[in-house]
C-alpha cells in the first residue's frame, strides 16, 4: 500500500478513500466504447435521408439534431460523395491463437491476478488512435495482438506481474485508456515473444487525500473524466483537461508528459505532479518524500514522465488539487486574420494574464465550426445573419480571413470580470472584438465532439489527422504559414484536389505556444491513402524543425515520431536513453518499440529463438 501523510492532516472520507471506482467505462471497452474508432458507441456523425446529425445525447450537439450546414461544407470542401458509405469490415470472430507461455500464466494464476485471452479483448487493447491503428481496424490488417490482458488491482500485484515476465522472458506494455496517437500503444509487428498486456483499469482507488497540503493520491488506472468526477464530489478540482479527458488516463498523462486545455491556470502534467511510483524490472523508482520541490540531483520523476512505456509501469500518482472556483466563465473574440490572432495572444502572454484557457482558431477552422452549426428557426438564422452584418459591415472584416479566439476564465467573479476586461482591452489593440460568452462556450466543449468526426470521414473515404508542435513566438505565425504551404505542395505531388489544412494555437506560454495542425483529403481512387497521408505530414513535421518547432508538445514521440527523436535530443541524448532503458530494463521487457527503431524486435527473428538478446546488444 501507499504511503500515506500523517492522520491528522488527512481527511479520510471512508465513503470515498480506498474504494475502487464504478468508472465510466465498463473493463469490456467495447460495451461502451467503438471497437474501431472515437468514443462512446451512441454517440456518433450519421447521414441518412439527406440529413447529417450527431447521435446520442452526451454531447451539445447530440439528440439526433439536424446539421444542414455541415453537409453542405463537406461537399464542397471534400467532394464527398454521401452516397458511397465504406463502414468497414466488422468486429471479427477470429483471432490469431496467442503465443504461448504456460509459466507465466500459472504464475498469474497461483498468485490470484486475474487474466484472460479472449481474442476480442486483445484486439480491443492491441492499438491506439492513431490513423493507422484505426484504418488497421477498418481494413483487418491488425498484424500483431497481445497474447494475454492482465488486470492487476493493485501496485503491489503489478509488482509480482513484472517480476513474472521478466523471469520468463514475456514483454509488458503498460495499457491504460487507449488514447495514444503516436503509435506508442500498439505491439512491435515483429515481436515473437509473448505479449502480456497490463491493463491498468481495475486500479482507479483514490487512495489518500491531504486537504491541509491540497495533494491527493490516485492509482494510475483511473480515467480523466473519473478522477475529476471524485475530486468534484469534495470541492476540489485537478484542472488537467486534455482533448482525451474522458477516455484517457492518469497514468498515461504521466507516461506521454500530457498537457490540458486549461494549463495555464493549473499547469501541464509535470507542473501538478508532486510524486510518481513506477514499477521496473529492477524494482520500484519513487522518491522517499512528497514535498513541494527537491533538490538532490537529477528529477527522476522527470525520467518518468514520457517515458511512454518504455521502462516500467506507472502505478499511483501524487497530484496537487486547488479548490473549486468560485465562477467559470467563457468567453470569444473574433480578429481581422490570423495574425492579429497571434499578436493578441503573444501580448497576454508577455502580460502574464492568460486565463485558463485561450485558444485562437484559424479561419479554416471557424468555417469548420460554422459548419457544425445545427438547424435552428428564424430567430437562429437572423442572429447569424446580424452577426455576420456587424463583423463585415460595422468591423470591416473578411468573414473569409476572420479567426476566433475562445476563452476560459475561472476564478472568484470579481478577479474573472477584471481579466476579462484585460483580455478585451488587449484583443481591441490588435484589431479584434468580443464576441461573448455563448460563442466560447460551443467552441471550447465542440473540442470533445472533433475527435469523432475521424470516424464519418473514414466512411465516406477521408483520411485524416492531428499533429501538434510548439514554437517560440516570433516564428508561430509563419510555422504555420509554411507548414501549411507545405502540405498543399505535397498534394499536388500526388493529385490531390480535394483537402482541409487548418491550424490552431492551443496553449501559450511565455516563450512560444503550441500549434495543432488538421490535414485531410479525399482519397477515392487511391489505393494506399493512409501511406500518402503519412508521406505527406512526415514531409509537414520535416518543415515544422525546418521552421524552428518541435516534434511534439504532449502527444509524444511513439513509433510515428521515433525518426526525429534523435536529432530533438541529440546523439548524447539518445545515449542517455539508451543507458537508462540498459539500467532498468537490460531484458528489453518493456518492448513496446518507441523512441528509437533499434528497440523494436528484429522482424526476422525465428519462433521460438529468444528475442533480447540482439536488442541488449544495440543498448
Amino acid at each position: 500500500m501507499s504511503h500515506q501523510p500523517e492522520k491528522d492532516s488527512v481527511k479520510l472520507d471512508p465513503k470515498t478513500v480506498g474504494k475502487k471506482i464504478v468508472s465510466a467505462i465498463p473493463k469490456k471497452r467495447q460495451e461502451a466504447l467503438k471497437w474501431n474508432g472515437w468514443g462512446y458507441k451512441d454517440s456518433r456523425f450519421e447521414y441518412g435521408n439527406g440529413i447529417l446529425l450527431f447521435t446520442g445525447d452526451r454531447y451539445p450537439i447530440g439528440g439526433s439534431v439536424s446539421l444542414p450546414h455541415f453537409k453542405e461544407y463537406v461537399l464542397r470542401i471534400l467532394n464527398v460523395d454521401l452516397s458511397r458509405k465504406n463502414p468497414g469490415i466488422p468486429l471479427p470472430q477470429s483471432y490469431p491463437e496467442p503465443v504461448p507461455c504456460a509459466e507465466f500464466l500459472a504464475k498469474m494464476q497461483r498468485l490470484g491476478i486475474e487474466y484472460n485471452q479472449d481474442g476480442e479483448d486483445r484486439l480491443i487493447r492491441s492499438h491506439g488512435q492513431a490513423l493507422h491503428d484505426i484504418h488497421a481496424l477498418r481494413t483487418g490488417q491488425i498484424k500483431r495482438i497481445p497474447d494475454v490482458i492482465v488486470f492487476p488491482l493493485c501496485h503491489d500485484q503489478v509488482v509480482q506481474v513484472v517480476q513474472a515476465a521478466t523471469e520468463n522472458d514475456v514483454v509488458v506494455i503498460p495499457y491504460g485508456g487507449g488514447t495514444s496517437v503516436s503509435g506508442s500503444a500498439s505491439c512491435p509487428e515483429g515481436e515473437r515473444r509473448s505479449i502480456a498486456l497490463l491493463d491498468t483499469s481495475q486500479m482507479n482507488r483514490m487512495l489518500w487525500i491531504d486537504k491541509e497540503n491540497l495533494v491527493v493520491c490516485f492509482e494510475s488506472g483511473i480515467l480523466g473524466q473519473d478522477l475529476e468526477k471524485e475530486m468534484r464530489q469534495l470541492g476540489y478540482t485537478i484542472g488537467h483537461e486534455p482533448d482525451s479527458f474522458e477516455f484517457s488516463s492518469l497514468g498515461g498523462w504521466v507516461a506521454t508528459r500530457a498537457s490540458g486545455m486549461k494549463k495555464n491556470l493549473y499547469g501541464n502534467i509535470e507542473d501538478i505532479v508532486v510524486k510518481v511510483k513506477m514499477v521496473t524490472v529492477k524494482g520500484v523508482l519513487e522518491k522517499s518524500v512528497s514535498v513541494p520541490r527537491l533538490s538532490c540531483g537529477p528529477d527522476f520523476n522527470h525520467i518518468i514522465l514520457g517515458s511512454e512505456g518504455t521502462l516500467g509501469v506507472v502505478t499511483e500518482v501524487v497530484l496537487k488539487i486547488r479548490p473549486l472556483p468560485e465562477k467559470k466563465q467563457y468567453g470569444s473574440l473574433v480578429f481581422p486574420d490570423f495574425g492579429s490572432g497571434v499578436r493578441c495572444l503573444r501580448e497576454v502572454a508577455k502580460q502574464r494574464l492568460q486565463p485558463a484557457s485561450i485558444r485562437l482558431i484559424d479561419n479554416e477552422q471557424f468555417a469548420f465550426g460554422q459548419a457544425l452549426k445545427p438547424a435552428g428557426g428564424f430567430l437562429s438564422s437572423l442572429s447569424g445573419a446580424l452577426q455576420k452584418a456587424y463583423i463585415t459591415g460595422v468591423k470591416g472584416m473578411d468573414m473569409e480571413k476572420i479567426t476566433v479566439a475562445t476563452l476560459v476564465f475561472e476564478g472568484t467573479a470579481q478577479d474573472v470580470k477584471l481579466h476579462e476586461k484585460k483580455i478585451i482591452a488587449i484583443a481591441c489593440q490588435h484589431g479584434g472584438f468580443s464576441a461573448g460568452s455563448t460563442n466560447g462556450e460551443k467552441g471550447y466543449i465542440l473540442t470533445f465532439v472533433i475527435a469523432y468526426i475521424r470516424d464519418l470521414a473514414l466512411d465516406y473515404s477521408i483520411v485524416a489527422e492531428s499533429f501538434e508542435t510548439s514554437v517560440a513566438w516570433d516564428r508561430c505565425e509563419s510555422l504555420c504559414c509554411n507548414v501549411k504551404d507545405r502540405i498543399k505542395k505535397e498534394c499536388a505531388k500526388y493529385s490531390i484536389k480535394y483537402s482541409l489544412i487548418s491550424c490552431r494555437v492551443t496553449q501559450s506560454y511565455d516563450a512560444g505556444a503550441c500549434v495543432y495542425f488538421y490535414f485531410g483529403f479525399n482519397h477515392t481512387g487511391f489505393s494506399n491513402p493512409v501511406d500518402i497521408y503519412e508521406t505527406i505530414e512526415a514531409h509537414a513535421r520535416d518543415e515544422i524543425l525546418a521552421s524552428g518547432g518541435s516534434i511534439s508538445h504532449h502527444h509524444g514521440v511513439g513509433k510515428i515520431r521515433a525518426r526525429w527523436y534523435p536529432q530533438t535530443v541529440s546523439e548524447v541524448g539518445v545515449n542517455l536513453y539508451r543507458a537508462t532503458k540498459q539500467e532498468l530494463d537490460p531484458k528489453n521487457i518493456f518492448a513496446v518499440g518507441n523512441f528509437l527503431p533499434e528497440l523494436q524486435p528484429d522482424h526476422g527473428h525465428p519462433d521460438g529463438e529468444e528475442q533480447h538478446g540482439n536488442l541488449v546488444s544495440k543498448l
